[in-house]
């Protein structure tokens, strides 16, 4: 510091060899040449509306981020299951393809047999291989669209395609009960997508909580110690009785008192975005209540059409089986035998895809409800 030379009895014209005189001042230090601290400081908050706003924030968005995580379950279940459904069916209609395969291998071998023993003509024997042979390519096609089928069940379940999977399954066990639960009873917060913009309502409302409590003060206390030493030479800044103690302990009070209108402007963002909210969450209500109502529609017009083509399947076989029976004693023409069995792959081929149509609605219908993640199958 430049000091007065007179403060210490100094004449500036004529300063003693150790002082330092600068345009008649004189240069002093107050410092030593060595500091050292030791220092422990803590601060306590005691009330600020913006930390318990953000606590409860916190349990808000990981109670979003776990209905992210219900959502993708539900997801990854409906592609599970309709492929899980898929491949059933195709193996279902590769057993009864192969069952059709054999008896129309059988009939032709009983044909060529009877034409051998001149019983029937040879043209008789060349429709039922043309049958034959376009069962067979279909039943080439089908095996490689199994394979492809459970590939992709695999591909669905997280699996490496080079694993084993076998479906143990059979149709039979499949049950197509209307679900229980009508539309007037139903809990919109139980669909997945509903939940979460309720929860993004929670968490819109929270900001706005946020941005109101940033009017009001906040509050922390603080408190300081340590040791505190200094010296001319550095040997001696390592001696203990040197090193002097000193604290502190106070309140800190922070007042907000103009922030240009950002605070209001914030809040009446927010009020526009939950206005927005509320609106989406009234057109997702009206687009679930119409997913319920197709849904519905959808699933007891498969279940119609797979009992008429299960009962045409039935009547198809039986309709088969006799007109075997006539051409073997020879009261029927080879023609309505070929006849008879196309129409019975047919109406099996119709059964199927009716069936799989029901099972896809039934997983459409439990989806449109929210309770697919609870169903069994």
């Amino acid at each position: 510091s430049l000091l007065d030379p007179s403060i210490f009895g100094i004449d500036p014209l004529d300063p003693p060899e150790d002082a330092e005189i600068i345009d008649g001042d004189l240069v002093n230090s107050f410092q030593q040449s060595y500091d050292g601290a030791v220092t422990l400081s803590a601060r306590q908050l005691i009330f600020d509306g913006s930390f318990f706003v953000g606590m409860q924030a916190a349990r808000t968005y990981r109670e979003l981020s776990t209905k992210e995580h219900i959502k993708t379950k539900i997801d990854v279940t409906e592609a599970v299951s309709k492929a899980y459904y898929n491949a059933l069916i195709t193996s279902e209609r590769l057993v009864l393809l192969e069952s059709n395969f054999s008896r129309l291998d059988s009939l032709l071998s009983d044909t060529e047999a009877l034409y051998a023993n001149g019983f029937v003509e040879k043209i008789d024997v060349s429709r039922l291989k043309v049958q034959f042979n376009n069962l067979t390519v279909e039943r080439n096609k089908l095996q490689q669209y199994a394979k492809i089928s459970n590939d992709l069940l695999k591909f669905q379940m997280g699996m490496r395609l080079s694993e084993n999977l076998e479906i143990d399954d059979s149709l039979d066990k499949m049950s197509f009960e209307a679900v229980e639960e009508s539309t007037s009873e139903f809990n919109y917060s139980k669909r997945i997508e509903y939940s979460q913009l309720q929860t993004n309502v929670s968490l819109t409302q929270l900001e706005m909580k946020n941005n109101k409590v940033q009017y009001l003060p906040n509050l922390y206390a603080n408190f300081n110690y340590g040791y505190l030493t200094a010296a001319a030479e550095s040997n001696k800044l390592f001696t203990s009785e040197r090193w002097l103690n000193n604290g502190s302990l106070g309140l800190s009070l922070g007042i907000p008192v103009f922030d240009g209108f950002l605070k209001k402007n914030r809040i009446q963002k927010n009020k526009i975005q939950l206005k927005q909210i509320q609106q989406t969450m009234i057109m997702v209500e009206n687009s679930i209540d119409l997913e319920i109502r197709q849904s519905k529609v959808n699933l007891n017009s498969a279940i119609e059409n797979m009992a008429a083509q299960q009962e045409n399947m039935e009547l198809a076989d039986e309709v088969f089986t006799v007109t075997k029976i006539k051409y073997e004693e020879g009261i029927g023409s080879n023609s309505e035998v070929l006849d008879a069995d196309t129409a019975l792959k047919e109406s099996q081929t119709n059964y199927y895809n009716a069936l799989f149509d029901a099972l896809i609605a039934k997983v459409d219908l439990q989806k449109a409800y929210g309770t697919l993640l609870k169903s069994e199958k």
